[in-house]
């Protein structure tokens, strides 16, 4: 279907137009071996030049090797290697401490079940004027 027209085709022919697999590859195989170029393809059969690049996407036998080679210093690699391991400390502390906070809250829910009161309501936390710290506040009877 896809001919070499000396005469430019409206946009609505380029649309209708469909190329077959084995086409697409042999221009694919073409460009790989430099008998082509992708601006020739272009050229010669009127397609985007996207176009052609989706077809070395898809029919390029490098396809498969979509690797990136990645270049860094050696102490990028030392504190990326250093960074990682805080990350892993921090998880780590993080999860001991929602252990920590998840027991407190069971040992609250049983203790309201145990003696009948509402231990949560009567006991609020807000942040104290002078630093950061939270105060606990003891309620009055």
């Amino acid at each position: 279907m896809a001919e070499n027209n000396k005469e430019e085709l409206t946009l609505s022919e380029r649309r209708r137009r469909i190329f077959s697999e084995s086409f697409k590859r042999k221009k694919v195989q073409e460009i790989e071996t430099g008998q082509s170029r992708v601006c020739d393809i272009c050229r010669q059969y009127q397609v985007s030049a996207t176009n052609v690049h989706k077809w070395i996407n898809k029919y390029g036998s490098m396809k498969s090797k979509k690797e990136r080679l990645i270049v860094e210093t050696q102490s990028d690699t030392i504190q990326n290697i250093e960074l990682k391991k805080r990350v892993a400390e921090l998880e780590r502390m993080v999860g001991q401490k929602q252990i920590v906070i998840d027991f407190q809250e069971k040992m609250i829910d049983l203790a309201e079940e145990e003696y009948g009161i509402d231990i949560k309501k009567k006991f609020e936390t807000r942040p104290s004027s002078t630093s950061q710290k939270t105060e606990t506040n003891i309620p009055t009877h």
